[in-house]
């Protein structure tokens, strides 16, 4: 015996961990997966399983799932991580499984931990073995592989992808692991239902969080008079805090479209709301006050021209209050945004004078608009608006696009006044 059998390992390993599922049987939630007459159970079952994909939310299962695969077929099961493995062990790892296919026939599982980290260099280095059946490729990502992964790898794999667990397998989970050896079982810990609850409640769906926040109350908080670990919701909400707002790539761009989608469709509930939810999950507030003061004047524009106006001072009374009393400004500004009459007609100004420049080739400026300045000839019959009363009629778009309206006011809000008024024009012309 040496010095480190003093040291209990198992008692240093993380709950979750301790408590990992070895077989589908005893695995929570991915009824969707892993199912009975599920595809993946019945390839499993069989040992046909082809490269995959897992992605999801943390503590969902992703990697407990490879396990389970590595332990239940009869292949070799090699682990990397992305963020510190590259293609040195990538290679070592293919070459050791054309070997052992070759001498023995026993296929190599390989599973790499945070496959969205490695670069298109580093994927390409398994497409050749995926091709040639010589490993079994199994990626567990946090983020959307469609967005975060090389088409080659992705196009290669069959994507399964894992949701947040329920309330009910979370509090499954939980109670199971303070009766289990493996887990909690040799402490005497009582939980009220409510307790298990707030865990469920609190971890998002989260397992791997809600089995180390029970673990943590239970190490911390002293045994009774009768010699019991009592766990209340007050030790519960100290152990797990809040609950954790994550999101991927794919869904942080889903939510800046909710966003943007509850502005135009004047929703200002729902824009508060996803804006509270980018904010919280890490979104720089700046990103929404820009999205915001497109909005203000893509969908509101010339319907209420002061929406423009007060998301920019919003956001200048939010870079000099910062958080949280900058949010304040931030409200009033979705709100107003929101609740103002809608009206894209500045922007389909803008994109028609836009098509119309593109296609007009080299069309002259009128000779009465051009400048006097330093010409030979003598520029006349420009028209001063002023000297007759603000407004004359007179060409200002070249030949080519003469009477052309780019611009055409809704009858939204206080544009419908901009209406009348270019009908007086009209007539006075």
């Amino acid at each position: 015996m040496d010095l480190f059998d003093f040291s209990d390992y198992t008692s240093q390993t993380p709950l979750a961990d301790r408590m990992r599922p070895t077989s589908l049987d005893n695995f929570f939630g991915q009824k969707h997966i892993v199912g009975k007459d599920s595809l993946l159970r019945r390839a499993i079952s069989i040992d046909r399983l082809g490269s995959c994909i897992f992605y999801g939310p943390p503590g969902t299962g992703k990697t407990s799932l490879a396990n389970i695969i590595a332990s239940t077929t009869n292949g070799h099961f090699e682990k990397l991580n992305a963020v510190s493995a590259g293609v040195a062990d990538c290679k070592r790892i293919i070459d050791e499984a054309k070997h052992r296919l070759k001498s023995r026939g026993i296929k190599t599982y390989l599973l790499l931990d945070e496959c969205h980290r490695w670069n298109k260099a580093q994927s390409d280095s398994l497409l050749g073995a995926i091709e040639a059946g010589e490993i079994i490729f199994i990626g567990s990502t946090t983020e959307n592989p469609y967005v975060s992964m090389t088409k080659a790898i992705v196009s290669r794999c069959r994507i399964f992808e894992f949701k947040p667990l329920s309330t009910d397998d979370v509090k499954t989970a939980l109670k199971l692991s303070i009766t289990d050896k493996r887990g909690l079982g040799n402490y005497d810990v009582v939980c009220d239902e409510d307790v298990f609850s707030h865990f469920a409640w609190a971890s998002g769906g989260d397992l791997r969080t809600a089995l180390n926040a029970l673990e943590l109350a239970v190490l911390t908080t002293p045994v009774n008079a009768e010699n019991k670990i009592v766990i209340t919701k007050d030790i519960a909400s100290q152990s797990i805090q809040k609950p954790a707002l994550s999101v991927d790539n794919s869904m942080y761009y889903d939510m800046i479209s909710a966003f943007c989608k509850s502005l135009r469709g004047s929703d200002s509930d729902a824009a508060l709301f996803w804006a509270e939810r980018l904010i919280l999950a890490g979104c720089d507030p700046l990103l929404i006050f820009r999205r915001l003061i497109v909005h203000s004047a893509e969908d509101v524009g010339m319907a209420d021209p002061m929406a423009l106006q007060i998301a920019v001072s919003a956001m200048t009374a939010f870079q000099n209050l910062g958080l949280p009393e900058g949010q304040i400004p931030m409200a009033e500004a979705i709100i107003y945004v929101c609740e103002a009459s809608k009206s894209n007609s500045v922007v389909n100004a803008l994109y028609a004078a836009r098509d119309a420049a593109d296609q007009s080739g080299n069309c002259e400026v009128p000779f009465h608009l051009r400048d006097a300045n330093y010409k030979t000839e003598k520029i006349q019959g420009y028209k001063y608006p002023h000297s007759f009363g603000g407004w004359v009629e007179q060409q200002y778009l070249p030949d080519s696009l003469k009477d052309t309206e780019f611009y055409v006011p809704s009858t939204n809000g206080k544009e419908k006044d901009l209406v009348r008024a270019k009908k007086i024009k009209k007539n006075k012309g």
